[in-house]
């Protein structure tokens, strides 16, 4: 959620940056509306609690001075006042709830320092690793690598008619030596996050309720992008989500927490399918299992104490760097702007990896701070150094998309005559295979 502070204190340069930014318009003039009647509504009650101490008083002194008739005409006074309070209480909360629905639909405000521009063509390259290969043959992409492969009767290693026969288009079935890949790619993610990097493993639910959507932003701003549960409860039939990633879980453990400040940071780790109905992305990667319904992610997330955010999206984004280098994957390291950023992040870094059938980088993980927009919305808070409460600051990483990984190393290990060298890291997770053919 949108620091309200920044608008109480900061309107106008507030506006403008977010303009400059994000191309989002602040309805300037309504906020200030409603932050006059908020303020008018507190002025009130102030004065109406003011005025029943008062009251109070001037009852005792009247029963002091045996005043019965007036001490009477004091207390039907103090008895009205209740309902005035309370009367003014249910308007200013009113009004906090149309300023949350302001807040819940802005999305966050970037770093300063955030390169400005529309969309990934504005983008600033970091940093690149790794030489990509050179080949004398021409290379395949990894739909033909994978559809050639075969897994003896079960039919191609990479199946997407049989897929698509089981639920639709941008679905996948792997089978054989193929399937095994994937697992072992999530494995060794999860192995190397855990035992190098000082991550927790966790398993999650798939299926999470509104609460846990609004705790990290997906709801009410992209309630079209999610596939919904409908299932029963004691109030009724309610939508529940499945997760388009597994952040929304690990996040939402601190949601409605007063968190050790002395735990800080925490670094959670799981590996998850993420569901995603790919609203607005119709005609786009419909080749393959670069943009599907279901994939598999291993997913970073850190809880952090505001003062040392920025430090651990370097670390984590370090972190995803050390899966790619391991694995001998070229990428690349991308600033993303004002313009491409999520709408919950305030800076966030894209690795790219190259894949060598569209001789370009594709994303392959995307590491961002959200800072404290996640934790407003959770009520995620810590005591500070100064004893008072503070949100926690939340990030969330891709370490990494476990099928966008398996078609880099599909493109990049391939060998002429079909088959698929398979990576020194990952020979351990495979019985020490080292060919797919």
């Amino acid at each position: 959620m949108f620091d309200i502070n920044l608008l109480r204190n900061d309107l106008q340069v507030t506006a403008e940056w977010m303009k400059t930014a994000r191309g989002y318009d602040i309805d300037v003039s309504a906020f200030q509306a409603l932050e006059a009647e908020r303020k008018s509504l507190q002025i009130q009650t102030q004065d109406l609690q003011q005025q029943r101490n008062l009251l109070s008083k001037a009852v005792g002194q009247a029963k002091a001075q045996k005043d019965d008739a007036k001490a009477q005409q004091l207390l039907a006074e103090v008895a009205a006042l209740p309902e005035k309070v309370k009367a003014n209480e249910l308007a200013l909360a009113a009004v906090q709830e149309r300023v949350n629905a302001m807040l819940y639909t802005m999305p966050n405000i970037p770093q300063r320092d955030t390169p400005l521009g529309k969309d990934s063509d504005d983008n600033v390259e970091q940093r690149r690793w790794g030489t990509p290969k050179s080949f004398d043959f021409t290379v395949k992409d990894h739909v033909a690598i994978g559809e050639a492969l075969s897994a003896g009767n079960a039919g191609a290693q990479l199946d997407f008619e049989t897929a698509a026969k089981l639920s639709g288009a941008r679905f996948v079935v792997m089978k054989g030596q193929l399937a095994r890949l994937h697992r072992a790619l999530a494995q060794f993610m999860l192995d190397t996050h855990v035992n190098e990097h000082g991550f927790t493993e966790c398993y999650v639910p798939y299926i999470v309720n509104a609460d846990s959507m609004m705790g990290t932003g997906q709801l009410p701003k992209f309630d079209e992008d999610l596939f919904k549960v409908p299932m029963a409860t004691d109030d009724g039939v309610k939508n529940r989500y499945l997760i388009p990633t597994s952040e929304v879980s690990l996040t939402n453990f601190v949601r409605d927490t007063m968190v050790d400040a002395a735990a800080l940071p925490l670094r959670l780790t799981a590996h998850t399918p993420c569901f995603r109905s790919e609203a607005g992305s119709a005609g786009r990667d419909t080749r393959g299992m670069i943009r599907q319904h279901q994939f598999d992610k291993v997913e970073m997330v850190y809880i952090a104490k505001p003062e040392e955010s920025n430090a651990m999206l370097e670390e984590m984004t370090g972190f995803a760097e050390k899966i790619l280098q391991k694995l001998g994957l070229p990428y690349r390291v991308m600033r993303l702007c004002t313009g491409d950023m999520g709408a919950g992040a305030t800076k966030t870094y894209d690795l790219e990896v190259w894949l060598p059938a569209q001789n370009t980088y594709r994303e392959i993980s995307s590491c961002s701070n959200c800072e404290a927009f996640q934790a407003r919305r959770m009520g995620a808070r810590f005591k500070n150094a100064q004893g008072k409460n503070e949100p926690v600051h939340t990030l969330n990483g891709s370490g990494l998309a476990v099928g966008r990984t398996l078609v880099a190393i599909l493109e990049n290990y391939q060998n002429e005559e079909g088959s698929v060298t398979i990576p020194e890291a990952l020979r351990p997770y495979m019985g020490g295979l080292s060919l797919i053919k």
